[in-house]
């Protein structure tokens, strides 16, 4: 059985955005060499997630809206998190709905996505460099 980890990094510039990585994925599964197995990736920052949806913009406007609604970043005095100095409560409760990581199945060296599938890594304390883990294993 072959392994395969990759790192990929971020730097949102503002405190929340949304990045397809369905090709970097797809990228360390050509560079692994697994044409049959699974990929797991996921996002090694509490603040941020990763997950499958559709590429379609609207839904992602959709979701920027549905969270801010479900865990407002403001007012910051409202979470008890921030009470600590800091002020990303919010990040925190949106990874939570959104979820850490995704795994996918590698079917002849392809990701093996149903229609309009895509993996996307979602910020929601950015402005610093983060990362996610790209780990490939499979035949």
């Amino acid at each position: 059985m072959k392994s395969h980890r990759k790192e990929l990094w971020f730097e949102i510039p503002g405190r929340r955005g949304l990045v397809n990585i369905s090709r970097d994925v797809q990228d360390a599964i050509d560079e692994s060499g697994v044409r049959e197995g699974l990929v797991l990736v996921n996002a090694m920052h509490i603040t941020a997630s990763v997950f499958i949806n559709d590429d379609e913009s609207g839904l992602h406007q959709d979701y920027e809206k549905w969270l801010e609604g479900l865990a407002p970043h403001a007012p910051t005095d409202q979470y008890l998190h921030n009470r600590t100095g800091e002020d990303n409560a919010d990040a925190h409760l949106k990874r939570q709905v959104m979820g850490r990581e995704v795994v996918v199945a590698i079917t002849d060296g392809r990701l093996d996505f149903g229609p309009w599938e895509q993996i996307f890594y979602f910020e929601f304390d950015g402005r610093r460099r983060k990362r996610a883990l790209v780990k490939v294993i499979g035949e």
